[in-house]
């Protein structure tokens, strides 16, 4: 694959469609779901001199995509309504837990050894 194969490829991957979903239309209430697009690509070069001179080339692309929420049109108004990603949620709720923890058997070790020191 080479460079401008994958600008073809990155032209074709990242589009406003892959953004903004279709709009979903119902009782007059019109969702237009979003998602948040990244992307990252590559190069590569030539002929090495010194050791071995070789050819090469290189190249590559990569996409990931995530909801990023909707946007809700209701009479008139539109509201944006993120997506609420769960996983992000517990795994902070466990780093929040796991800190709390450490601190606290750090202050009990510090009181434990404070008494100590002074039954000597």
């Amino acid at each position: 694959m080479d460079g401008i194969d994958v600008s073809g490829t990155v032209k074709e991957v990242a589009r406003v469609d892959r953004v903004f979903g279709e709009p979903v239309v119902r009782n007059g209430v019109t969702v237009i779901p979003v998602a948040r697009i990244g992307g990252g690509g590559g190069g590569g070069s030539g002929k090495q001199e010194g050791e071995r001179p070789g050819e090469g080339n290189g190249g590559g692309f990569g996409l990931g995509a995530a909801p990023a929420g909707v946007f809700v049109i209701k009479d008139g108004d539109v509201r944006w309504r993120p997506a609420v990603d769960i996983n992000k949620i517990i795994a902070g709720g466990q780093m929040v837990a796991v800190v709390a923890l450490l601190t606290a058997r750090a202050i009990v070790r510090a009181r434990s050894a404070t008494c100590a020191h002074k039954r000597r």
